[in-house]
């Protein structure tokens, strides 16, 4: 799992994991256990929702966080994203 933070136009930054990097071609990006930075649930979100889905043109950038138990992102992610 890849943890991402989605900083988005004019909304508080939310941050969760993905399988895959987005790619350039992604519409929709969809995080598992979706988060405020400070770890507090979405108050516009169910309590009970694992998933969820935004849309890419919402989004200003999002960053990767590196994984504790990774070093670096892998060259195939790397160049899925600069196409």
């Amino acid at each position: 799992m890849v943890t991402l933070i989605l900083h988005m136009i004019n909304e508080d930054p939310v941050v969760g994991e993905v399988s895959e990097i987005p790619v350039k071609t992604d519409t929709l990006i969809f995080l598992k256990n979706p988060r405020r930075r400070d770890g507090k649930r979405l108050h516009y979100l169910e309590e009970s929702a694992e998933l969820a889905a935004w849309p890419v043109s919402r989004l200003s950038f999002f960053e990767v966080l590196r994984a504790e138990h990774e070093t670096e992102l892998s060259e195939n992610n790397l160049e899925q994203v600069n196409g």
